[in-house]
């Protein structure tokens, strides 16, 4: 091996390592994450850093849903978590840019997506952290609504605080001192809830990440029904209310 081809081998691998560090650095200084967002430092790296790490951690996630069922849920669940949060992306971005831009923002699109990137990322990684728990639960209980239910909460608190960083980040990078930035932080707020609604009914298009037990493998489901309605009935038979087929 020439010295050419190591060091171009051990250039990959200090990349690849930085891929995952950004995460790191997001979590313990995230204000200086955000003013270099703002001064477009790197912007291209970022994206590609936290799109590689938040794909693997969203991956190794829904390996760990999908391993009540079977094998092929598994593998389904690993690849379908993280085109959840990429389509859902890809849905949003355009009215959050578009939006701003009519009310004044400066910001470019590619410090939009970083932004985004930055909240998938943190949520991505919180799901990650809380794949112990997941695997606690499905070793000591065998209810699969209590199951379901669970992975919603921790969805719910992961991607609450990734939200969190999102409005951060779109206040560190935005100018406040720009005509129409009130308005603009309520389109931000609008559009929160907007991404979790679209989010929320792709989860549901895209279902199951987590086989029924005693059912076979399916890759989709028929349409029908609702994410919010199913986590009622969810609720209503750990309760004892009703059963949900």
């Amino acid at each position: 091996m020439t010295d050419t081809t190591k060091v171009k081998l051990e250039g990959n691998r200090l990349f690849n390592a930085q891929d995952f560090s950004i995460v790191e650095k997001i979590l313990r200084n995230r204000h200086a994450f955000f003013e270099e967002v703002r001064e477009g430092v790197d912007l291209q790296a970022k994206m590609r850093a936290m799109l590689i790490s938040s794909i693997c951690f969203f991956a190794l996630y829904g390996a760990v849903m999908g391993s009540t069922h079977s094998l092929w849920q598994t593998l389904s669940s690993a690849a379908k978590l993280p085109i959840l949060f990429l389509a859902t992306l890809f849905v949003c971005v355009p009215s959050l840019y578009f939006f701003s831009l009519l009310f004044g923002s400066n910001q470019s699109l590619s410090q939009n997506i970083t932004i985004i990137l930055t909240a998938i990322t943190v949520t991505a990684v919180l799901l990650l952290s809380c794949a112990p728990i997941t695997l606690f639960f499905l070793l000591t209980t065998t209810q699969y609504q209590f199951f379901k239910l669970l992975n919603v909460a921790i969805f719910a608190v992961s991607g609450l605080m990734g939200v969190v960083f999102l409005y951060q980040g779109m206040k560190i990078v935005s100018n406040p001192e720009l005509e129409g930035a009130n308005t603009r932080r309520w389109v931000l707020i609008f559009w929160m809830f907007v991404y979790a609604f679209v989010g929320s009914q792709m989860a549901w298009t895209i279902r199951p990440f987590i086989g029924a037990p005693g059912t076979k493998f399916e890759l989709f489901r028929q349409l029908g029904g609702n994410f919010y309605s199913n986590v009622i009935y969810s609720i209503g038979e750990i309760l004892g209310f009703f059963i949900v087929r």
